[in-house]
């Protein structure tokens, strides 16, 4: 099982033109059926999707309708025990605790792969794996 980042839903209900490929291949993989995501990438998901600045912003309905979709997918709960192990990664790996929360959360799941641009393609995190889906889409 593939852990999809928060990027993966924006860029799947994108309309913008020059995110075209990403929108086509963040589609692709929310047809698969062995993703997985978190409490936390639906939360971000909903904020940044409705947000007022954004040029193709959701409504309320419609990004509330995508997240009752999204749940599809397994989806990993916020617990005491993926913050205890985000702060551990945050700190292990000089990365940011909601970086390091999306790989615990995906380490939680079983998922050894995350797709993300968020963080560094093929970084190993301690048997967690980043793969960037839209190195290749211009």
């Amino acid at each position: 099982m593939r852990f999809a980042d928060t990027n993966v839903l924006l860029y799947a209900v994108s309309r913008d033109p020059e995110e075209w490929d990403k929108a086509e291949r963040a589609t692709d993989i929310l047809e698969a059926r062995d993703i997985a995501l978190s409490v936390q990438v639906l939360q971000e998901f909903y904020v940044q999707a409705t947000r007022a600045s954004r040029s193709d912003a959701l409504t309320h309905e419609q990004a509330a309708k995508l997240v009752e979709s999204f749940l599809r997918f397994p989806v990993q709960e916020v617990t005491t025990g993926v913050l205890r192990a985000a702060m551990v990664t945050s700190e292990r790996f000089r990365i940011s605790y909601w970086d390091a929360a999306i790989l615990e959360s995906s380490r939680a799941l079983g998922c050894q792969v995350v797709l993300s641009e968020d963080l560094g393609d093929g970084q190993d995190y301690a048997g967690v794996r980043v793969e960037n889906p839209f190195q290749a889409a211009t």
